[in-house]
């Protein structure tokens, strides 16, 4: 899978993370931390559409569901990682 020339990341240890800090995710999932904060690691992009809308007052106030630590097990979430 190739990096996605739109989305940018610095988390060098997530398993996305591609050289560039780019994020070679096929999806990813931004939400507010009190929702990140009350939803188990688990709650991932195929579950999105469940998450209810959160406001957030600025970017400090919100987190990504789609980390994952590299070398992590590539289905712990229900979706398949890239090799």
């Amino acid at each position: 899978m190739s990096a996605n020339k739109n989305i940018r990341c610095s988390v060098s240890n997530c398993h996305y993370w591609a050289d560039g800090n780019y994020c070679s995710a096929e999806q990813i999932v931004v939400t507010s931390d009190r929702m990140g904060d009350t939803t188990p690691h688990t709650f991932n992009a195929l579950e999105a559409s469940q998450f209810p809308r959160t406001p957030a007052g600025s970017s400090m106030e919100t987190c990504c569901k789609t980390f994952v630590t590299k070398g992590d097990d590539a289905k712990a979430d229900r979706v398949k990682r890239m090799e």
